[in-house]
């Protein structure tokens, strides 16, 4: 084992790890939902991948908009999936779906005092319904979630390996494993729904292999090849999933890249919402672009 992986912090680091490798698989859409998603010709009467992408993409302007984190956007994006693998949902549902999810992982993660009011989110996000619309269909998604608002996602995982594995590189080589840039790298993936039939763990060290080959990190194979076998991830999952990180963050950082609807999302808020919202939300991108790492 490597040296550096034995510590009394790495030690503690692979008990988190363990933890939610063995809870993974307990709150992950259903496969199958995903893929009728994706198979749905777009007729403006089925749900389709194209507008569950374009659903996700607002959610992560609003997470933008708030500064609030990336679990929380992980967290709505897990919600948000198994709902619509479990359900039919209609295309005009759809916002309401979205944003119901987006208020239960914000009020799940966050801290309570940066929870913004129904009110001001469903005003902010320029949707029709009420705050009773909202309400009622959160009752509707936890109740088909079984309750579970602790799920575990990519975003977790990402951080986990980026603590074990950061300590295996050297003071100067650890400003090429940024982690800012693997979150975008992350938020990217959650803006196609393919990424949700991966295991998080699976997707988490795809970003993280693949960072690691970019950058040619090459004392850090041995670290990547321990947590891989830790995590019991075969050869043949990882190099599949890679092969798709890199294929969509390369599309993704190509100007063909389709952007949310940027006048969907306009931005109107009270004058005591005004007061209490940092002013860099007024310059949020909808895309955030990826950290080039210090050369």
């Amino acid at each position: 084992m490597i040296e550096t992986l034995v510590t009394t912090e790495a030690e503690e680091l692979l008990y988190q790890l363990t933890a939610l490798l063995e809870q993974e698989l307990r709150c992950q859409p259903k496969a199958s939902g995903l893929r009728l998603i994706e198979s749905a010709h777009d007729n403006g009467l089925r749900m389709t991948a194209r507008l569950r992408d374009f659903e996700v993409k607002d959610l992560l302007s609003l997470t933008q908009f708030f500064g609030f984190h990336t679990e929380t956007f992980s967290l709505a994006v897990n919600f948000l999936d198994r709902f619509l693998s479990k359900l039919k949902v209609q295309p005009k549902h759809l916002g309401c779906v979205g944003l119901s999810c987006f208020y239960l992982a914000v009020k799940a993660s966050e801290e309570e005092r940066n929870v913004p009011l129904a009110t001001d989110l469903i005003r902010i996000s320029q949707y029709r319904f009420t705050v009773s619309d909202m309400m009622r269909m959160e009752k509707i998604i936890l109740e088909k979630l079984c309750w579970k608002v602790k799920a575990t996602t990519a975003f977790q995982f990402l951080q986990l390996y980026h603590s074990l594995i950061h300590e295996n590189l050297s003071c100067e080589r650890r400003k090429y494993l940024n982690f800012e840039r693997l979150e975008t790298q992350l938020k990217a993936c959650h803006c196609r729904i393919m990424f949700s039939k991966a295991k998080p763990s699976v997707l988490a060290l795809s970003i993280m292999a693949l960072e690691i080959e970019e950058q040619k990190l090459l004392e850090l194979t041995e670290a990547l090849e321990f947590l891989q076998l830790h995590s019991k991830i075969n050869n043949r999952d990882l190099t599949f999933w890679k092969e798709l990180v890199l294929k969509c963050l390369t599309e993704y950082s190509s100007s063909k890249c389709s952007k949310p609807n940027v006048q969907k999302l306009k931005w109107i808020v009270s004058g005591r919402t005004a007061r209490q919202l940092k002013h860099s939300y007024y310059r949020i991108t909808h895309l955030p672009t990826i950290p080039e790492t210090s050369s």
